[in-house]
């Protein structure tokens, strides 16, 4: 039997209902047998702040820290706020990546998936996170991208995805693990 790789899942949007959310769990449904994808809670993170982060950590550092260090692989699932990642996903990557040279991020295989009502996909928050990204030693998959446009219509509220949408979300995950386990044969 083949290995199958945790990926910690980081959705950018706070929303219990939220169209990343929901993509995020029909990732999690579409993923081949080699993933296992969990959502990792970022609404209570205290704001990243030098100050605080001394021993012990508030504990919400600490749990979210916790989470992300154990998973073979970090997904992330973003809207695009003012063209960049909301402040929440932001605030993330900073906990997770501080205190300096003990990010739970790096070295781990990553891909970005923006989602937006609008009809670029979010294309801004996508390409501001893959900056992160290559600062914090996150291998990103770069093929295929994924920009989901008009994603109130290619997922219902209950998180049916379209004929549409399914194909390209699952070309998606299945190149994903693929990615996945490319890096850590290396």
């Amino acid at each position: 039997m083949s290995k199958v790789y945790s990926v910690a899942v980081l959705v950018g949007s706070l929303r219990k209902d939220s169209l990343n959310r929901k993509v995020a769990l029909a990732l999690a449904e579409l993923s081949p047998a080699s993933l296992k994808l969990d959502i990792v809670e970022i609404g209570d993170l205290a704001l990243y702040n030098e100050d605080i982060d001394v021993t012990p950590p508030p504990a919400s550092y600490s749990t979210f820290r916790d989470q992300v260090r154990p998973a073979d692989a970090v997904l992330f699932v973003t809207p695009e706020y003012n063209r960049s990642v909301p402040g929440v996903l932001k605030n993330a990557i900073d906990v997770g990546s501080r205190p300096y040279g003990q990010s739970v991020f790096s070295g781990k295989p990553g891909a970005v998936i923006s989602v937006s009502p609008g009809a670029i996909g979010g294309f801004g928050a996508n390409q501001h996170l893959r900056q992160s990204l290559v600062f914090l030693n996150v291998p990103c998959m770069q093929q295929p991208e994924a920009y989901l446009g008009g994603a109130g219509d290619a997922i219902d509220a209950s998180g049916k995805l379209s004929d549409k949408t399914r194909p390209f979300l699952q070309k998606f995950i299945d190149d994903f693990a693929n990615w996945v386990e490319q890096q850590h044969k290396r």
